[in-house]
């Protein structure tokens, strides 16, 4: 494909050598794992495809594997760490581009309950602080022993 790209760039120009390009990616096939990595669902590609393994991303409810083709308006049910996403394929993604373009390539169809619980966990767990009378004591309270424990 190389020797054909450098030919087409001498005979056509760059232009329609990328347009050209872009038709025949059209027409390629784009395994699901890598779709998932590419949108940034998943932060290794490997990850994506053990998700799919593991019964985590599913199509009309059902499990589907690594390797099955991603078509145009295809809805997906993914569960990673944190979330339940439900996607809506827009866009064929071959490549791994910046978050702000790859959100171009799927529509997120979560719904709305999700996304509450999500809120909720996220202001509950996620604050950075310790539950009070829970975990290793802090500076403070190791002081308060001392000064007990010297009277």
């Amino acid at each position: 494909m190389k020797i054909k790209i450098t030919y087409l760039q001498q005979a056509l120009g760059r232009f329609a050598a990328k347009a050209f390009i872009f038709a025949n990616m059209e027409k390629e096939k784009l395994r699901l794992d890598k779709y998932l990595w590419s949108i940034r669902l998943f932060k290794t590609r490997s990850q994506a495809a053990d998700a799919c393994d593991n019964g985590k991303v599913k199509l009309n409810r059902e499990n589907v594997k690594a390797s099955r083709t991603v078509h145009l308006d295809d809805e997906y049910e993914v569960k990673t760490e944190n979330k339940r996403w439900v996607i809506k394929v827009t866009g064929l993604l071959f490549k791994r581009v910046q978050y702000t373009e790859a959100i171009k390539f799927y529509t997120d169809i979560t719904p709305a309950e999700e996304m509450d619980r999500i809120q909720f966990q996220a202001a509950v767990f996620h604050t950075g602080k310790r539950m009070s009378k829970q975990g290793r004591p802090t500076k403070k309270d190791k002081r308060d022993l001392e000064n007990f424990m010297d009277f």
